[in-house]
C-alpha cells in the first residue's frame, strides 16, 4: 500500500491589523467622564484613545465612574496602559500580550492607531492554563487533593462546577521564598458555578464536619475537615453602587467571579470536575506571580473597595510582590478621593487587624502609612518619623502584651501607633475612624495622654525606691502600659518588665486578722498597714514575717494615739 499524499491546505497567516475588535475614538486627556461618554457614543467594540499614550479608557470604567458618581472625573484617571504591536505584527505576538494580563492591544500604522484588539479574542482553551497536579503535590497534603477531587466529584453530580481558588492556587504557582513567608493557613476555597450550599451538603454527608450555612449570602463552610476548614461560595458578579460601599451582588459564572476580584493574582482558579486540576487564568494573573507584582483588575477597584489598599499591603510584604504602576495610581487616585461616608470603621479595622495577624506586619504597616493609606481614617492624619517608628515596633509590643499576659486588643495599641502622635482632634477622629465610640473611646483617649508622661516619669524615678517606681505603676490600664512600652527607651521598658516580672505580685505575708492582732484597729488601716508591708518587701526593709511583725509594732508606737493609750 502506497502513502496517501497529504492533502495541502491554504494557511491563513493573521495579523495585529486583521484582529482589531475595537475603534479607537480619540479623546482629550482632559476631558470628563460624562464628554468621554458622549464621544463613545451608544454603540459597542470602542475605546477612547488619549492623544500620545499608549493608554485606552473602556466603556466599563466609563460605566463605572457614572455609577460612583464620578461623572466629573478626568478620562486620563481610568487610562489603562496597554501593550501596542505594529499592524504587520503575528497573531501569537498579540495573544502573548492579552495572556499576560492586558486588556487590549493597542495596534499601529507606524505611530498612529488603527484600533485595538480586545479579550474577546482569547477562547475558553487559550485562557486555560497547564494542569498543577504535579505542583499541588509537591506543595499540598494528599488529604488536600483528595478533598478537591471528591468536591469537583460531588459538584458535578449536583449539576454544579467547582473550582479551588485562593491561597491553594497561589501556592502551586508561586516560588519557594515567598511560598515560605506565606501565612494562607489550611483554609481551602472553593467557588460554586451552581449552588455552593446544596454542593456544601453533599461534601458534609459524604466527608462529615460540621456544616454551617449562610443562605443570605450562598455560602457554605465545614469545619473539620483532615486537611482543614473548607469554604464553599456560589459564583458571583458584583456592582457597586456607591464609593466605599458593600457590593449588591448577583449569581454569576466563575469569569464573574474572577472578574470581581481584587488582584491578578487571585483571580485565577483550578477546575476540580475532571480531576486533571487545570488553571483557569482569563486575567493574566500567572503573569503576575512570575512578576511578583499586585495588579487591580481595573483603575476604580480602590474606590469601589477602599479596603483593598490594606489587602494590597499585606499581600505585598507577605509575598514580597511590588504594586504595579497603574495599580500605584489607582490607589493614588482612591486616596485623593477620600472620605467615603459609605466605608465603615469596622471594616477598616478588621483590615487592620488582619495585617496584624499576617506574616510580616511591620512591612505592610509601613507600606500603608508611607502609601498615605491611614488618611481614610481622617484627612487630615500625617504619616510623621514617630509613626513610622511607632509601627515598627508595633509587633514587638504585641508580642511583650503577650508574654506579659496583658488583657489588651491588638486593635486598640495599633490604632493608638497610627494616630497618638497626631494632634488631639485629629487623634480623636482617627480613632473613631476605627469604629471605637463610648468607654472604648474613652479609654484609648485617657491612655494616649497618659502613657508619653507615665515613660517620662517611670524614667525619671529609674533610681528611686521600688516602692515609688510601683506606686507609679500600680492601677494603671493595660493599654497605658503597652502604650508606654511601645513608645518609651530603655530605662522605660526596663521598668516595665521589672514591674510586671514581679514586682506588681509583691505583697506582705502577715494577713489582716495578724495585723489586728498586733494592735491595728480594724477597719480602713489594716489596708493601709497592707500597703506600707508591700511597700517595705519592694523596698527591702522587711525580708521575712519577723521584720513585718517589727515594723507594724514600730508603726503602732508611732500612731498619734499610741501615747494616750498609754497614759489612759
Amino acid at each position: 500500500m502506497t502513502a496517501r499524499r497529504a492533502h495541502a491546505y491554504p494557511q491563513v497567516d493573521a495579523r495585529a491589523g486583521d484582529l482589531t475588535d475595537v475603534q479607537v475614538v480619540a479623546c482629550p486627556a482632559d476631558a470628563s467622564v460624562l464628554r468621554g461618554r458622549a464621544l463613545l457614543g451608544a454603540g459597542s467594540g470602542r475605546a477612547l484613545g488619549l492623544a500620545g499614550q499608549k493608554a485606552l479608557v473602556f466603556p466599563d470604567d466609563l460605566a463605572r465612574a457614572m455609577t460612583l458618581g464620578l461623572e466629573t472625573l478626568r478620562v486620563a484617571e481610568l487610562a489603562r496602559p496597554v501593550p501596542a504591536v505594529l499592524r504587520g505584527d503575528s497573531e501569537v505576538a498579540v495573544r502573548r500580550r492579552l495572556l499576560a494580563g492586558a486588556p487590549a492591544v493597542l495596534v499601529l500604522d507606524r505611530f498612529r492607531p488603527i484600533g485595538a484588539v480586545s479579550r474577546a479574542a482569547l477562547d475558553a482553551a487559550a485562557a486555560a492554563g497547564p494542569s498543577l497536579v504535579a505542583r499541588l503535590r509537591s506543595r499540598r497534603s494528599a488529604d488536600v487533593l483528595e478533598l478537591l477531587a471528591e468536591v469537583g466529584r460531588l459538584a458535578e453530580a449536583a449539576g454544579a462546577r467547582a473550582f479551588a481558588v485562593g491561597g491553594v492556587v497561589r501556592d502551586a504557582l508561586i516560588d519557594g521564598s515567598a511560598r515560605r513567608a506565606r501565612a494562607d493557613g489550611r483554609d481551602l476555597d472553593v467557588v460554586v458555578e451552581g449552588d455552593a450550599i446544596a454542593v456544601a451538603r453533599r461534601v458534609a454527608g459524604a466527608l462529615g464536619g460540621t456544616l454551617t450555612v449562610h443562605p443570605s449570602f450562598g455560602t457554605a463552610s465545614i469545619e473539620g475537615l483532615r486537611p482543614g476548614r473548607l469554604d464553599l461560595v456560589t459564583a458571583r458578579a458584583e456592582r457597586y453602587a456607591a464609593p466605599g460601599a458593600l457590593p449588591t451582588v448577583r449569581a454569576g459564572t466563575i469569569l464573574d467571579d474572577l472578574a470581581r476580584r481584587d488582584f491578578g493574582v487571585n483571580a485565577m482558579a483550578v477546575e476540580l470536575a475532571s480531576g486533571g486540576l487545570r488553571l483557569l487564568d482569563p486575567l493574566g494573573g500567572r503573569q503576575d506571580m512570575r512578576r511578583r507584582r499586585l495588579r487591580v483588575l481595573h483603575p476604580l477597584s480602590f474606590v469601589e473597595d477602599p479596603t483593598r489598599i490594606f489587602r494590597a499591603a499585606r499581600y505585598a510584604a507577605r509575598l514580597g510582590f511590588s504594586l504595579e504602576r497603574a495599580t500605584l495610581r489607582a490607589q493614588a487616585l482612591a486616596l485623593r478621593l477620600a472620605p467615603y461616608p459609605a466605608l465603615s470603621g469596622a471594616r477598616v479595622a478588621a483590615e487592620i487587624e488582619r495585617v496584624l495577624d499576617d506574616a510580616a506586619p511591620a512591612a505592610a504597616l509601613a507600606r500603608l502609612g508611607a502609601a498615605g493609606a491611614f488618611r481614610l481614617l481622617d484627612p487630615r492624619l500625617r504619616f510623621s518619623r514617630v509613626t513610622r517608628a511607632r509601627l515598627a515596633g508595633l509587633p514587638g509590643a504585641l508580642d511583650w502584651l503577650r508574654r506579659r499576659g496583658l488583657a489588651t486588643p491588638p486593635l486598640e495599641l495599633a490604632a493608638l501607633a497610627i494616630v497618638g502622635d497626631q494632634a488631639a482632634e485629629v487623634a480623636a477622629a482617627g480613632f473613631r475612624g476605627l469604629g471605637f465610640s463610648g468607654e472604648p473611646l474613652a479609654r484609648l483617649l485617657r491612655a494616649r495622654e497618659a502613657g508619653p508622661l507615665l515613660g517620662e516619669r517611670l524614667a525619671a524615678l529609674s533610681r528611686a525606691p521600688a516602692s515609688r517606681r510601683a506606686a507609679l505603676l500600680r492601677d494603671r490600664a493595660a493599654i497605658e502600659l503597652a502604650w508606654a512600652w511601645l513608645g518609651g527607651g530603655r530605662r522605660v521598658r526596663a521598668g516595665l518588665d521589672w514591674y510586671l516580672g514581679g514586682a506588681a505580685q509583691v505583697r506582705g505575708a502577715l494577713g489582716g486578722e495578724e495585723l489586728i492582732a498586733l494592735g491595728v484597729p480594724r477597719g480602713p488601716a489594716v489596708g493601709l498597714v497592707l500597703g506600707r508591708l508591700r511597700d517595705a518587701r519592694l523596698d527591702d526593709r522587711a525580708r521575712s514575717r519577723a521584720d513585718e511583725a517589727a515594723l507594724v509594732r514600730q508603726w503602732a508606737e508611732e500612731r498619734p494615739d499610741s501615747a494616750e493609750r498609754k497614759d489612759g
